[in-house]
C-alpha cells in the first residue's frame, strides 16, 4: 500500500483538497521545515494531516472544526468512543429516520457536541455542511435512514484513528481564530498554505466571503516574511477566473483538472480547474 496516498479525513467540506495533495506536496518540497506550517482555512483538514508537518498552526473560525480535531488530539474523542456512538445513532436513525436526524441536528445547535457534529457532516443533504446567520446548523437530512451501516462506520472510525496517529508526537495548535490572526504570527522559517473560500464559486461553509475578502487575503499573502501556496479556483467551463492572473501576475501559478462531487446541483459537480499559487 502507497504510504504517501492521500488520504480522507473524519470531516467532509465542500471543495474538499484530497485530489490536489500531490500538487501541494510536491510545491510545499522545498521548504526546509525549520518553523511551522501555518493554515489559516483548516476546512476539513485534509491538507494537514496530509502533509504532516512536525509544527504546524491550523486556524479556522468555525470553532466545531477546530473542537473536534482539538478533541482527537487530547485524546477526548476517539475511535472507540466514536463506533459507540455511531452504532447508536445509526440503529435510531434507521428506525425513526429523518425524525431523529433533526432531533441530532437540534442537539447539536444547543450543545455543540462533536460526534453530533460528525454525524451531521456525514448524514446531511449531499455533504453540504451549512449554518445560518445565528451559527445553526441548517442542512437538511439526506434521506438515507440507511447511511450508517457498518462498513461505513468503520471507515469513519479509521478515518479519526488516522488523523490522531497523525498528530501523535507533533506540535500542532488549533485555534478558533480569523485569517489575519493566524497570518500574523508568519516568521520566516514558516510556510503557509491558504485555501479559502470560493469567492465566485461557493458560499462559505460557516461565514460570509466576498471579493473584498479575497483582495485582502491576496495582498496579506504577497507581504509575508514566508513562503506560501494558495488554492483558488483557476477555471470552469463556464468562466475563467481572471483576478486571480491578474493578482498572481508573475507567479508560479501551477494546475491540477478534476471533479467536484459535492453540491446541491449538477452544475455545481463539473470538471474544475484549481490553481496553486506558488510564493
Amino acid at each position: 500500500m502507497d504510504e504517501r496516498r492521500p488520504k480522507a479525513p473524519p470531516i467532509k467540506t465542500q471543495g474538499i483538497k484530497t485530489k490536489l495533495i500531490p500538487l501541494i506536496r510536491d510545491s510545499a518540497s522545498s521548504w526546509p521545515g525549520r518553523g511551522k506550517w501555518v493554515e489559516p482555512f483548516l476546512g476539513s483538514g485534509v491538507v494537514l494531516f496530509n502533509v504532516a508537518p512536525q509544527r504546524a498552526l491550523a486556524g479556522d473560525t468555525n470553532e466545531h472544526v477546530i473542537r473536534l480535531y482539538s478533541d482527537i488530539q487530547r485524546g477526548l474523542l476517539t475511535a472507540e468512543k466514536t463506533k459507540a456512538y455511531l452504532d447508536r445513532e445509526a440503529e435510531l436513525l434507521r428506525l425513526d429516520g429523518a425524525e431523529h436526524y433533526y432531533r441530532v441536528r437540534a442537539r447539536f445547535n444547543e450543545c455543540h457536541d462533536p460526534l453530533d457534529f460528525l454525524f451531521l457532516n456525514r448524514a446531511c443533504f449531499n455533504g453540504l455542511m451549512r449554518f445560518n446567520g445565528k451559527g445553526g446548523f441548517n442542512t437538511p437530512f439526506c434521506r438515507k435512514p440507511e447511511r450508517f451501516r457498518q462498513a461505513y462506520i468503520t471507515r469513519i472510525c479509521n478515518q479519526i484513528l488516522w488523523a490522531a496517529q497523525a498528530m501523535a508526537g507533533k506540535d500542532w495548535e488549533f485555534v478558533c481564530a480569523d485569517w489575519r490572526t493566524t497570518l500574523a504570527s508568519a516568521s520566516a522559517d514558516d510556510i503557509v498554505y491558504a485555501d479559502p473560500p470560493y469567492a465566485g464559486r461557493f458560499t462559505d461553509y460557516f461565514n460570509k466571503w466576498t471579493d473584498a475578502d479575497s483582495s485582502d487575503l491576496e495582498r496579506t499573502l504577497k507581504a509575508l516574511p514566508c513562503p506560501f501556496l494558495y488554492s483558488m479556483w483557476a477555471e470552469n467551463k463556464y468562466r475563467r477566473n481572471s483576478n486571480l492572473y491578474a493578482a498572481f501576475d508573475g507567479y508560479d501559478i501551477r494546475t491540477h483538472d478534476h471533479f467536484y462531487h459535492l453540491g446541491s446541483t449538477e452544475d455545481l459537480r463539473n470538471k474544475m480547474t484549481e490553481a496553486l499559487v506558488v510564493g
